[in-house]
């Protein structure tokens, strides 16, 4: 074996215990970046729901009662129970993404997300290729790798696991 071969050989093994050590910072930081990510943009949407605590702004009942409509095979129809689905989407607009922040029932946040995702489609089908695919991708993806090990799910699967209680992972 000649130098030349020795040199690229360390080389290699060099390059690969380097993407190694980035595939282990990446698994940790990916979870908490995906969760921000998809919680952020209904966050905001859900603070400027309310005009004060527990009351929601005209702004958001005239938009559900008068100007948010379905579409659906090809026709436009209006929102079941607008009111009560002003408030519950207001409510989950920022409970949900507060809980994927901090990583707290982060599948089932997620989920919820991904599903008002899906209703949002159908009350503004032109926005598939600006956020919505991109808000899907990113529920889809938290729900798949989970909440990771920065967040209060994580913490709490670690302590029933220590405690030796049945159902522990």
């Amino acid at each position: 074996m000649n130098v030349s071969s020795t040199l690229s050989s360390r080389a290699a093994a060099t390059v690969r215990h380097g993407l190694v050590g980035l595939e282990a910072v990446a698994h940790h930081v990916a979870p908490p970046v995906l969760r921000i990510a998809l919680a952020l943009p209904f966050l905001r949407s859900g603070l400027t729901r309310w005009d004060g605590f527990l009351s929601l702004s005209l702004g958001t009942q005239f938009l559900f009662e008068e100007e948010f409509k379905l579409h659906i095979f090809g026709g436009e129809y209006a929102l079941p129970a607008p009111e009560q689905l002003a408030l519950l989407t207001a409510i989950a607009e920022i409970v949900l993404p507060t809980l994927l922040i901090f990583g707290v029932g982060t599948r089932l946040a997620a989920l919820g997300l991904l599903v008002m995702t899906g209703v949002i489609q159908l009350v503004f089908p032109d926005g598939w290729a600006n956020f919505h695919l991109y808000w899907a991708a990113l529920a889809i993806s938290i729900m798949a790798i989970g909440p990771g090990a920065l967040s209060v799910d994580q913490w709490i699967d670690k302590g029933v696991a220590r405690s030796g209680r049945p159902g522990a992972r």
